[in-house]
């Protein structure tokens, strides 16, 4: 349903994604509120790996909820405070994605509702309809 699009005439992806994804249609769109990492109980992990782990698997709920799961995911962004922290984040990113990894982009801010937020990921996915 979904094709990846990464011509030839343009440099490749710097990381693990995709310049354009092709959705062919008819199909359900999912678009994801960006999340944060917080748990259902208001905690926040101190580390981003371990709040991007809590976006993804919010995501993956968001999702489930439609019928959809994380491989229908077509685009992300995503965005962290720190320069430092995005080798953490796509490693993170990189194991929840699927094949062929998603359209994305990656977002330095100076901050969040909240000092304590690291990261925070927006998601768009598109699965067969039901």
């Amino acid at each position: 349903m979904a094709h990846p699009l990464n011509p030839a005439s343009i440099r490749m992806p710097f990381g693990r994604y995709s310049h354009g994804m092709a959705v062919a249609g008819p199909g359900r769109m999912v678009f994801c509120s960006g999340q944060l990492g917080v748990g259902p109980d208001d905690s926040v992990p101190d580390t981003v790996a371990a709040q991007a782990e809590l976006c993804f698997r919010n995501i993956a709920a968001i999702l489930a909820e439609a019928g959809l799961g994380l491989s229908d995911i077509v685009r992300l962004n995503a965005f962290v405070t720190k320069r430092e922290d995005m080798k953490d984040y796509m490693a993170v990113r990189d194991r929840f994605i699927g094949d062929p990894p998603p359209a994305s982009t990656l977002v330095i801010v100076s901050g969040f509702t909240r000092p304590e937020f690291l990261v925070e990921v927006e998601a768009t996915a598109v699965g067969a309809t039901s």
